[in-house]
């Protein structure tokens, strides 16, 4: 009896201990549970108070990075880059940035002033060498602060080098020289007949005679000898 008695405590405890064990299991899940969740949150609020395009920006950035680090490991083994590309392009995708190429035309004219600063800006950017070792040092740093978010306080954030600002002042200094060397206003013929009262009237008789002036010589020839009807 002594030994089924001792047996039987025992196996008691044993499933207390059993059932202790499972319990401080399911305390431990839950915890982690609940900090994967918090984390969760924290990360969907993020996410929320990024730009809209963050995620297109973000990857064309990357683009960017993989391309220049292509394109250098090209120049070193003194392949071109352009030509090693379109080997791994298909024949449709290859034809239509052909064919997208051939429609894009940098200058159309002038149409207006915001289309020619836009014409300004790219031609700048073309000549922009970046640094892509401080760029990557920058990421880093900064972190998802780096792209701008909504919420981000751009102000103290970078710092501009003064390798930066001597290529800023350069370059402002060669586009200053090179206005310098047109001029809109065009140089006054003391030869041409007085038909005007005003620059803006003169304007407006040149195109008149531009687009009229072969079908009303006869009238103004006319008219200055006193012979008109």
């Amino acid at each position: 009896m002594a030994d089924g008695s001792s047996s039987t405590v025992m196996s008691a405890a044993e499933k207390y201990a059993d059932r202790m064990k499972r319990l401080k299991e399911l305390h431990l899940k839950r915890n982690e549970a609940r900090q994967l969740n918090h984390q969760e949150v924290v990360e969907e609020d993020k996410r929320n108070k990024l730009p809209a395009n963050w995620e297109a920006r973000k990857r064309k950035a990357e683009w960017i990075l993989d391309d220049v680090e292509q394109r250098q490991k090209a120049a070193e083994k003194g392949e071109d880059y352009d030509r090693v590309k379109l080997l791994h392009i298909e024949a449709a995708e290859a034809e239509r940035l052909e064919r997208k190429k051939k429609k894009k035309n940098p200058d159309n004219g002038f149409a207006d002033y915001e289309q020619a600063t836009i014409r300004q800006y790219n031609r700048l950017v073309k000549n922009i060498k970046p640094d892509m070792g401080q760029y990557s040092k920058q990421q880093q740093q900064l972190g998802d602060a780096f792209y701008g978010g909504r919420n981000t306080i751009l102000h103290g954030l970078h710092k501009d080098t003064k390798d930066g600002v001597d290529r800023m002042v350069s370059d402002l200094e060669k586009q200053i020289s090179k206005r310098e060397k047109y001029s809109r206003r065009r140089m006054h013929n003391d030869d041409a007949d007085i038909d005007y009262i005003n620059e803006r009237n003169m304007k407006f008789n040149e195109k008149l005679e531009r687009f009229y002036g072969q079908h009303t010589t006869e009238i103004k020839q006319n008219l200055e000898r006193g012979t008109a009807v």
